[in-house]
């Protein structure tokens, strides 16, 4: 009572100082979630060969606390650079949310959405299914994860003042595709819409009660899926380069994590929505087999690539595309969110719901179905085929049968299987399997959850929505909450997709029956989002007319989990040599805009993540001290780590920096940290140094005295707008 009595006396000052009532309390905070840099599969792709070398971008959960004026009525919403959350990720968040805060946070006001990149470690899920190719859970990742989402709530609460918080759309370009726009065309209400992908984007502008911006959310569709399954740097992809972007320029010289400005990208219905935007072609230029997404009756070399010259040229343009609008709609935002803070939540058992024909598309009570994963799964997509000889949009069990068989080793689906889930051939019926015991391969119990603050609505979903299945969605939440007098023609909505729990994709019954990868990924059947439509109409009613709702069966807990990750035994060096000798040094003199390169003797990153630190330091001599003016959290580094060609417990550490045209002239030099392991165990922090080097520059801007973080920053804006991309 004593902070929410401050809060409301710094409240009225401030609206006396100001002229402007605060609507809410609001804060923000940040939390490193990197995991392994070496290694580790990551997760995304099911690539087994596309393993942790090194980083590219940290990873981070950013988090933001929304409460009315009174702290009567609180969320959290978090968005997370990982491929999805798992149920346990959000399990262990509320436990120590709970530990340290007491009861203020729970499942029902604690929403966790996933960016969806590609480019993290794998390993932290409890399910099977999700560990198979990470080689089983990694249990320091998993930690991490959950400690660094933790610590991002933990300081928005900290932070929460009286404030404002502004919303603004609009409509971005040439930054998304439809990668199954075979399957959008089923939908009957296709041609009401002038895009296959939606390409709204909806902006928060997060201010405190002085007009100061503190946070910014982004919700826009599109995969993370610009980085391909040939990158093995770890990256939050063009969602997490754009975080960077925008957190760079409105923080000035802070280092990544450190600035106040916290700018989430997150994520929304980009089922069947990709980054890359050239569309899928087969190697000679000629396009895809549309149906089936092959070239010659194979997958694998039909790939969409993306805007630019190569996958990081594709990500920096896709994430700029989406941080220059952002910007725009933030700097332009002048609606104020007003009314009420709301949420509702419930889980529900999705193999067992029953659809009313109301919502059933078959008009009939109908049913879903125990989880299962069609041959199309296998195929992949036109951001990372798959292999053998699935191939998408396969609808018939006759196709593959002896692999179908082989599937059917760990579950044998029963003849009521089949019908439910038809017309999808069941690869994997995985809503069946029980070995290993007591380690699930999927989900059956899952979360509904809608979050309300003012004129907005943040609908949670456990998967990945198709863009057709999402509008569906939002406009039955819409219609529901306009009934019962919540909602008008002035509300918003938005999806946050890949919410506390992950049920892989969810089509539309007309997407179902073309059975395409994510048709295939549709675990639930053919009433999946029938009966998605169907609980959320109870939900959005409930959360209308301020009534509860019932709790739903608790989600099991598994502490079993299957683990295989090799141990890293210990470092060695060669004779001679030591933990961070410099083995191929920087040279003396660069130009402003060259690639500048050190390489290190060191020791495996996975003895030590530098959670909320780094591997790596740029470093600036200005008036006779050392000033690091970058890391391994940023763009224009990168840290690599290798094995040793001859020995398996040496390492090579390289690290790169690619200096922009506005990069200041003065000395520079590279510092590598790091922490290596003996056979005993023990670890042994050292640190290793480059010669010290010049940069020479004949640049001349416009921003004399501004930070050296900026400044590099404007080199990567005028590139982008040296492409002249209509956004």
């Amino acid at each position: 009572m004593v902070r929410i009595a401050s809060l409301l006396l710094v409240s009225c000052l401030a609206t006396l100082a100001y002229g402007l009532s605060p609507q809410y309390l609001v804060g923000s905070g940040i939390g490193d979630i990197t995991g392994p840099a070496a290694e580790a599969n990551f997760m995304g792709m099911a690539n087994v060969a596309q393993m942790a070398h090194g980083i590219q971008l940290r990873l981070w959960a950013r988090a933001f606390v929304f409460a009315d004026p009174t702290d009567t009525n609180r969320f959290a919403f978090v968005s997370a650079d990982i491929a999805f959350v798992p149920g346990a990720i959000t399990e262990g968040v509320i436990q120590n949310l709970q530990q340290r805060l007491g009861n203020r946070y729970s499942f029902a006001n604690v929403m966790i959405s996933a960016t969806h990149t590609h480019s993290g470690p794998g390993g932290y899920s409890t399910e099977t299914l999700y560990d198979v190719t990470s080689f089983g859970f990694i249990k320091e990742n998993f930690d991490t994860i959950i400690n660094g989402i933790t610590a991002a709530i933990v300081l928005a609460d900290s932070s929460l003042q009286p404030g404002n918080i502004k919303i603004n759309n609009g409509t971005l370009l040439n930054t998304n595709a439809n990668r199954s726009p075979y399957s959008y065309t089923y939908n009957p209400e296709a041609n009401q819409y002038p895009y296959n992908v939606d390409k709204n984007m909806t902006v928060l502008r997060i201010e405190d009660n002085s007009g100061n911006p503190i946070g910014m959310i982004d919700w826009f569709a599109v995969h993370g899926t610009s980085m391909n399954n040939t990158n093995t740097l770890i990256s939050g992809d063009n969602k997490g380069f754009a975080s960077w972007y925008v957190e760079r320029y409105m923080n000035g010289n802070k280092l990544p994590g450190k600035g106040k400005f916290v700018a989430a990208f997150a994520q929304c219905n980009e089922g069947d929505v990709s980054p890359n935007t050239l569309g899928a072609m087969c190697p000679d230029g000629s396009p895809c087999d549309p149906i089936h997404s092959t070239c010659n009756g194979r997958v694998e070399g039909c790939i969409a690539p993306g805007p630019g010259k190569d996958m990081t040229e594709s990500c920096q343009i896709i994430g700029t595309n989406q941080a220059e609008k952002a910007m725009d709609l933030f700097n332009s935002a002048s609606t104020f969110l007003q009314g009420p803070v709301a949420f509702r939540h419930t889980y529900l058992d999705f193999e067992t719901i029953t659809v009313s024909p109301q919502f059933s598309s078959t008009g009939a009570t109908a049913s879903t179905c125990t989880a299962a994963l069609g041959d199309s799964f296998a195929a992949g997509t036109t951001d990372g085929p798959g292999s053998f000889n699935f191939v998408q949009g396969t609808n018939s069990s006759a196709t593959n049968p002896k692999w179908n068989d082989l599937g059917g080793i760990l579950s044998k689906p029963t003849e009521a299987d089949i019908q439910c889930q038809y017309p999808k051939p069941i690869l994997l019926n995985i809503g069946d399997i029980t070995f290993p015991e007591h380690a699930p391969w999927s989900a059956s119990v899952i979360p509904l959850q809608l979050f309300r603050v003012g004129q907005l609505f943040i609908i949670g979903v456990p998967g990945e929505f198709t863009t057709m299945s999402g509008r569906r969605l939002i406009n039955q939440v819409r219609n529901t909450l306009v009934q019962y007098g919540a909602a008008n023609e002035n509300s918003y909505f938005v999806i946050a997709g890949l919410s506390n729990e992950y049920i892989h994709y969810i089509t539309t019954p007309q997407e179902f029956n073309i059975q395409r990868y994510e048709a295939a990924s549709t675990i639930y059947g053919p009433q999946e989002l029938p009966a998605f439509l169907q609980e959320f109409t109870t939900i959005a009613k409930a959360l209308a007319q301020n009534t509860t709702l019932p709790p739903g069966p608790p989600p099991p807990t598994y502490n079993f989990t299957l683990a295989l990750f090799p141990t890293w035994k210990e470092d060695t060096h060669p004779i001679g040599k030591n933990f961070g000798s410099v083995l191929s040094n920087v040279q003396p003199t660069y130009k402003a805009g060259d690639l500048i390169s050190v390489q290190f003797q060191g020791a495996n990153p996975r003895n030590n993540y530098m959670t909320n630190s780094t591997f790596l330091a740029v470093e600036r001599l200005v008036s006779g001290s050392w000033s690091t003016i970058l890391t391994d959290a940023d763009w224009e580094t990168i840290f690599h780590w290798d094995r040793h060609l001859l020995e398996e417990h040496q390492s090579v550490i390289t690290i790169k920096w690619q200096s922009s045209t506005s990069t200041p002239a003065g000395t520079y030099r590279i510092q590598y940290f790091g922490v290596s392991k003996a056979s005993s165990g023990t670890l042994t922090p050292f640190t290793a140094t480059s010669s010290s080097f010049n940069v020479t520059s004949s640049f001349t801007h416009s921003l004399s005295g501004a930070p050296d973080r900026v400044l590099a920053l404007e080199g990567i804006r005028a590139w982008w707008k040296n492409l002249n991309i209509e956004i």
